[in-house]
């Protein structure tokens, strides 16, 4: 049996390096994207027709839903320049000024009606997955502590539940991403929200690097949840994280140096792709590399690296 090679993409953020615009901060690169949407999102498909990747994730601006609505006033019309390239929207994650607490109750019918928003507009660009997560933890040692515990889980699978029937509305799923150092990280935590959650309205997008980061293994977290993979953020890491950080507005910046691209780190590719063969997901390879300053290169590598680890599994399976 023939089986079709899936689509590449990559989030936005791969995009987000002032270098790659021949800017010198990524305040000027950010201020210029908002004042020019239209070429801003003219040179990414340009990009991601040279690097052979035909799908992306939108997430916080200026590769956000704003944006794409200044440069092309809808998501139709998005839609139509993107097939007119080859290209497609995959995705988008919900990370942006305007998320909202998941942990204050009186957020639940605001935090609902921008999913729908989003899920709305996903489904008139053809996508069909709105990729959300868990607010973060706090510093290790903070007085008084925050438990990551079953009540607070339920809490948040509660929210999940809501939001999730809202976008399924639309024919969207909702995907939780696995970000390092927030209340849906570690291999416990994934496993604890998921039995919490309802399989027909919550599912999960692993992300390969962020699990590692946490001492986990991505490989057995995508077997034990293969049925829920709606979508995957293929990452590779340096290493787990080997200390406390410090959980403020640089975590981000400070998770970096433990990040890598494609091949340079210690994720079990074959292995990976081995399991997301099994999942929803295996249609559609998501190349994440934040803020990469030679996109297209990163991105053909990272391509290489995944077509390989995708080769071993056919030819495993053939073997079988």
């Amino acid at each position: 049996m023939t089986v079709p090679p899936p689509l590449f993409a990559t989030d936005i953020i791969t995009f987000y390096h002032p270098g790659f615009w021949g800017m010198d901060s990524t305040a000027d690169f950010r201020a210029w994207a908002s004042k020019n949407p239209e070429d801003f999102w003219r040179r990414v498909m340009d990009a991601l027709e040279e690097a052979g990747v035909s799908g992306v994730e939108l997430t916080f601006a200026p590769g956000d839903i704003g944006s794409v609505l200044r440069a092309y006033g809808s998501p139709a019309a998005f839609r139509g320049e993107l097939a007119a390239r080859g290209l497609a929207v995959v995705s988008a994650f919900i990370a942006d000024e305007e998320s909202l607490d998941w942990r204050d109750p009186g957020n639940l019918p605001a935090i609902v009606a921008d999913a729908e928003r989003r899920a709305a507009f996903l489904a008139e660009t053809g996508a069909r997955i709105l990729v959300a997560g868990l607010p973060m933890r706090k510093t290790f040692g903070t007085r008084p502590p925050f438990f990551v515990d079953a009540a607070y889980l339920t809490q948040m699978a509660d929210v999940a539940h809501a939001v999730g029937a809202a976008t399924a509305e639309h024919g969207v799923r909702l995907a939780f991403h696995t970000e390092s150092n927030s209340t849906l990280w570690y291999e416990r935590d994934i496993d604890l929200f998921m039995a919490l959650t309802d399989p027909q309205y919550v599912w999960l997008c692993p992300d390969s690097c962020h699990i590692a980061l946490g001492g986990g293994d991505p490989v057995a977290v995508a077997r034990r949840h293969a049925q829920r993979v709606a979508l995957a953020h293929w990452k590779d890491a340096v290493q787990p994280i080997d200390r406390d950080l410090i959980i403020d507005e640089t975590i981000f910046v400070q998770q970096q140096p433990y990040m890598a691209e494609l091949g340079a780190g210690i994720v079990d590719w074959p292995g990976w792709a081995a399991a997301m063969a099994r999942t929803p997901a295996a249609d559609v390879v998501l190349i994440e590399l934040d803020e990469a300053a030679d996109p297209v290169t990163a991105l053909r590598t990272g391509k290489s690296v995944a077509q390989r680890a995708l080769a071993e599994t056919l030819v495993s399976a053939g073997a079988r």
